[in-house]
């Protein structure tokens, strides 16, 4: 075997320029499938955290009904042995009670229609972080009367600390809601859409205001591992079967989100076929122009003595020298830059920033480095190498030793 690679090793630097062009083929191919698809990545990541992370969580538990319409006629009581039960089972990390409606906000000569979400201050740390998004101001608390406006409804609203925000709804059962809050904090949301619009109350105060007193609209969940999220599902399922709830995942509540990164995906795979398929149609070029060329050598090493099948080998080895040399090449090439763009992602500009805002995304490009489509990739050019090394294989195997020493 240590023989095979050394000759193996000797024979692909016989033609210097043949070998780095193939290997140099391998380290881009490689080199621009690992950076895109760890944009890509990294772009998935960045729309899921702008929806889960910043606002709707993993899982949620409505009553039945409640995403269809959405209104506070499909509350449910605040129960705290399901908030226990919840909160003792694997795989979750917090449980967090919400209510939530809509409000026509106004101050001054402005109005506009806005989204109120009255949370439990130290429990929507687990998930949202608002206390992290206040550029002025003071948190929440459980006894604040006051409510946090997001940075541009502020700004639409001329809002500042200290002023107040006059909120006009329809509450419990139809009743009216009305009030008038002092704003007691600025936060800024990665979510563009929902800085547009959003006002957090403490979840007694949303409750007195909406007078749907130990009422809640969802109770919100994170998860430690979401890769067992369906499992997880499916326990808090079984807690909560007397047909009152719906649980749902953060795919069921955003399907223009799935839909939107499947189809993204599947482009991705068209461009990454694409550029494997040159790949591959080069090695197969170089091969059979090297068996082509060494076709004279093959049989004089076969005349004296070696065995086909020793010598098929070699060429397998031979393959899969400038293989490897090509995969790791590009790893090392690639790596840096993927860091790079993980630490400082690209900022889109202009009119392709406003369409992601359209969308509720924030205008970055983030890369994410994974070992599933290192190895992957890896694998991909490896199998392309097998698929190459069929036909040098059976060229060896049916060379004739008296016709090729002639020619």
């Amino acid at each position: 075997m240590k023989e095979y690679l050394k000759l193996a090793w000797r024979n692909i630097w016989r033609n210097k320029r043949r070998t780095l062009i193939t290997i140099a083929s391998v380290f881009f191919a490689m080199f621009f499938a690992l950076i895109m698809r760890s944009l890509q990545i990294g772009s998935y990541s960045q729309m899921t955290q702008s929806i889960v992370g910043a606002f709707t969580g993993y899982l949620q538990i409505h009553k039945n009904g409640y995403w269809d319409d959405k209104t506070l006629d499909y509350t449910f009581e605040n129960r705290e042995q399901l908030v226990s039960d919840l909160e003792n089972t694997e795989n979750i990390a917090t449980v967090i009670p919400r209510i939530e409606s809509f409000a026509l906000a106004s101050a001054g000569e402005q109005t506009k229609g806005i989204m109120v979400v009255g949370i439990d201050p130290e429990k929507e740390k687990g998930l949202t972080h608002p206390d992290r998004n206040i550029i002025s101001g003071k948190y929440l608390t459980d006894k604040s009367s006051g409510v946090m406006v997001s940075k541009r409804l502020a700004e639409f609203l001329n809002l500042s600390l200290a002023d107040t925000i006059t909120l006009l709804s329809q509450g419990y059962h139809g009743a009216t809601a009305a009030g008038i809050f002092p704003v007691t904090a600025i936060v800024k949301l990665p979510n563009p859409e929902m800085d547009r619009r959003l006002v957090y109350m403490n979840i007694n105060t949303a409750q007195e205001f909406y007078g749907a007193y130990n009422m809640l609209t969802a109770l919100v969940i994170n998860v430690n591992d979401q890769n067992l999220l369906q499992d997880t599902k499916q326990k808090i399922a079984a807690l909560s079967n007397d047909g009152e709830y719906e649980v749902m995942d953060w795919k069921e509540m955003n399907p223009e989100l799935v839909q939107q990164i499947q189809s993204d995906q599947y482009g991705g795979y068209i461009m990454l076929g694409v550029l494997y398929l040159i790949v591959g149609f080069g090695v197969l070029g170089t091969l059979v122009m090297m068996t082509t060329e060494r076709r004279r050598e093959f049989a004089v090493m076969v005349s004296v003595g070696m065995q086909k099948t020793k010598l098929g080998f070699i060429l397998v080895f031979e393959m899969l020298l400038m293989g490897l040399s090509g995969i790791v090449t590009a790893l090392i090439g690639s790596m840096p830059v993927i860091l790079l763009l993980i630490k400082y992602p690209i900022k889109i500009t202009g009119d392709l920033a406003k369409i992601f805002e359209t969308y509720g995304f924030e205008p970055i490009m983030p890369a994410s480095l994974e070992s599933s489509f290192i190895i992957g990739q890896s694998i991909v050019v490896l199998v392309i190498f097998f698929l190459a090394i069929i036909y040098p294989a059976i060229s060896v195997f049916r060379i004739n030793e008296t016709k090729a020493l002639r020619a």
